[in-house]
């Protein structure tokens, strides 16, 4: 079986792999054909499956795990594989999906000790009380659901992975900039995405549920805290409230990117920043995954449609 990752330019390659997305389309001519994307623990690919017959859409869904033989190439510099033939696996051959998903790379008994630790580092009482009990109520989502539905963190553990190398950098930049108040940093970065944990349906085939539709998680969020505001009969007009609310808010910079307001105190500008720089880098460094020394990624999308170069050297 061949991973993902190893796959080689114009290398034939045959293996078992899960199907995380299909999606039926139409040629030019008017024929149907299936553009599927292809995962293991190790990455995805994406390919087309020509000539769709009916029976094709029925038997290869998303969520599947199928075997399948066909050529790795490049088009438009994004890796693909073509002339795919697929099946479903036979008795005694790999058939769970749970095997195929790609995961944190960081385990959640580790990921969990490092968000206690982090949460006792929150001094103020208000905010400390208003983390407590919102993790304790997405406790199990926020330790299994991606951070996004494709383009960063887009993986089973993803959301945890996301806030906490967040919080490491938050960690950093506190130190050198002692002007910020860690404690309003970490409370704003364990709270900021919380809401994928209602916006999205889980890790399996992630799909947007009709409040992630029409609400969005930063409003979602922001209506979290004030349900446990209310729960915990805090005041919801203090100062402590009104900035907790304020980091959550703005944590996407610009009204064009979804925030209904821009940050407007130093904590918040710190972790919209934050957020940008871990969901930048993963982006990048996932592209950079599927190519080799001296070529270039695909273009990405949400970073300006830009592609990267992959140099030669080491570290």
């Amino acid at each position: 079986m061949t991973l993902i990752k190893d796959m080689q330019v114009n290398q034939n390659f045959e293996g078992f792999y899960l199907i995380k997305s299909v999606e039926l389309k139409q040629t030019r001519a008017g024929k149907d054909y299936l553009q599927m994307v292809f995962q293991d623990h190790t990455g995805t690919i994406g390919g087309n499956l020509w000539d769709a017959q009916d029976h094709n859409v029925q038997i290869f869904t998303a969520g599947k795990v199928v075997h399948v033989t066909g050529k790795r190439e490049m088009y438009n510099n994004m890796p693909q594989v073509n002339q795919i033939q697929l099946r479903l696996p036979e008795k005694g051959e790999p058939s769970l999906p749970l095997d195929f998903r790609e995961k944190s790379p960081v385990k959640e008994s580790d990921l969990r000790e490092y968000v206690t630790s982090m949460v006792f580092r929150i001094e103020n009482a208000t905010w400390n009380r208003i983390v407590r009990s919102l993790l304790k109520k997405f406790d199990k989502e926020f330790f299994e659901f991606p951070a996004a539905k494709s383009n960063h963190h887009a993986f089973e553990g993803g959301l945890a992975f996301h806030e906490t190398t967040m919080l490491r950098l938050a960690e950093k930049i506190c130190d050198v900039y002692p002007q910020l108040n860690s404690s309003l940093m970490f409370a704003g970065i364990l709270l900021h995405d919380l809401a994928k944990c209602v916006e999205f349906t889980g890790f399996e085939n992630t799909a947007y549920t009709l409040k992630g539709n029409l609400i969005g998680h930063i409003v979602l969020i922001d209506e979290e805290i004030s349900k446990a505001v209310q729960e915990l009969n805090i005041d919801e007009d203090s100062e402590d409230v009104l900035v907790l609310r304020h980091v959550v808010l703005s944590h996407h910079g610009q009204l064009d990117y979804g925030s209904p307001v821009r940050p407007q105190i130093l904590e918040a500008e710190m972790i919209h920043q934050i957020d940008n720089m871990d969901a930048t880098m993963m982006m990048m460094s996932t592209a950079l995954t599927t190519i080799t020394p001296g070529q270039q990624t695909a273009r990405i999308w949400p970073l300006d449609n830009r592609n990267f170069y992959k140099p030669s050297f080491t570290k």
